[in-house]
């Protein structure tokens, strides 16, 4: 079975990319999903329900009101996400998810 990671930017609401999000988490309802910023209910039923993993930046208080100020660490976020055992890491971005380390082998998709 192919194991499949779906990484994105932040989900703090239902916006373009949150859509095409939303249609991946379709087409791969076993996928675990990897985000910088998850605000809980800010994103439709179909994106919660899958496993989300999400940087060190959510432990800050403030992450969910204030992402947008967390810019300049969320390359370093990103360098940090465990993505090594997945087959298959899809990342749905404009910003920093593309930044996420891969091993040798693991077939990836940048969404942009």
């Amino acid at each position: 079975m192919m194991r499949c990671a779906l990484v994105h930017d932040w989900l703090t609401g239902m916006r373009g990319g949150e859509k095409v999000l939303e249609l991946l988490c379709e087409i791969f309802p076993d996928a675990d999903l990897y985000t910088m910023v998850h605000v809980p209910g800010s994103v439709s039923r179909g994106i919660e329900r899958h496993r989300i993993v999400t940087s060190w930046l959510n432990r800050l208080p403030f992450a969910g009101a204030a992402y947008r100020t967390l810019l300049p660490l969320m390359p370093a976020a990103a360098e940090r996400m465990e993505v090594s055992n997945y087959d298959l890491v899809i990342a749905t971005s404009h910003c920093v998810a593309h930044g996420v380390p891969l091993s040798p082998g693991t077939r990836k998709y940048w969404w942009r």
